[in-house]
């Protein structure tokens, strides 16, 4: 028992390596042993946004987590080249290093995004695939008739206007965001710090082609069983559950068998809002 824990260990420790030395658009953090599940955090996230997710899902051997955070993001170093591009690249190079055999993947906002962008375009690397809040197409959400263009267009002015902003205006925005993407105060608190820390030129720079890319499409492709868990409640003033829920169904038409959960209690940030919920709708999907 001793030696195969030993091993496994030793096993955690090189992969941990290996993923700071190969690819320097993420670092990795891996705990537990079992079958592989990949988290991504969000938009200028840690990996320890997952923490009660590692608990809940890789303490018992079944799964091992492999827990990103994104270069630029939390005190991580930032890369000159595009960062989604990037992640993408090197994580599908990660799960073949690695001889991952179709692994979970579990993003959260942007890392759902990453998420969706993997499975469609390396379909064959991607087994169960679970997307926390987000939509293929975010710059569409209010206006689905948005054409790809306009969408480029469009995210080209909100770059514009976040790199003009003097660093008080900008955190003042990041500050307004977050409290509507997060309950309780000590959460708001820890993204913030969080953000903080996050390479302001990143997180534009992420952000806008975010928001500047039409996903609507090209999840067609995409082979994994998939659930969306999204959210309604911070919007309850502009629009009901139902309207809010046709988004998502509308936006994820392509995705067959796409199932699509709203959760009623929790913000954008599912994780810390209402983890219970997020962890049993995982559960039932992977089970």
């Amino acid at each position: 028992m001793l030696i195969k824990t030993i091993a496994a260990l030793a096993t955690t420790l090189m992969l941990g390596h290996a993923a700071a030395a190969e690819h320097p658009a993420f670092k990795v953090d891996v705990t537990g042993t079992g079958a592989p599940m990949i988290l991504i955090p969000g938009l200028a996230s840690s990996g320890d946004v997952w923490d009660g997710t590692v608990r809940h899902f890789c303490g018992s051997g079944k799964y091992q987590c492999h827990v990103l955070t994104l270069a630029g993001f939390a005190g991580q170093p930032a890369i000159q080249e595009p960062l989604l591009p990037a992640v993408e690249q090197q994580l599908s190079a990660y799960i073949s290093t690695h001889k991952f055999n179709r692994p979970v993947i579990i993003g959260h906002s942007l890392g759902g995004f990453l998420g969706m962008k993997l499975a469609a375009n390396h379909p064959e690397q991607v087994g169960q695939l679970v997307i926390v809040d987000t939509l293929p197409a975010l710059g569409a959400a209010q206006m689905p008739s948005l054409t790809p263009a306009q969408l480029k267009e469009m995210a080209a002015g909100m770059r514009a206007n976040m790199q003009a902003q003097d660093a008080a205006t900008f955190n003042a925005a990041q500050l307004r965001t977050m409290r509507t993407m997060i309950t309780r105060q000590e959460d708001i608190d820890k993204a913030l710090a969080r953000g903080g820390l996050s390479n302001r030129r990143t997180v534009i720079d992420a952000m806008a082609d975010m928001m500047g890319t039409d996903l609507r499409q090209d999840i067609s492709r995409i082979q994994a069983p998939t659930l969306v868990l999204g959210t309604w409640i911070a919007y309850k003033d502009y629009a009901s559950k139902p309207v809010i829920t046709a988004v998502y169904t509308s936006q994820y038409a392509q995705l067959k068998g796409a199932k699509i959960e709203m959760a009623d209690n929790a913000r954008h940030f599912i994780m810390y809002d209402d983890p219970a919920w997020m962890y049993d709708r995982i559960d039932n999907f992977l089970n």
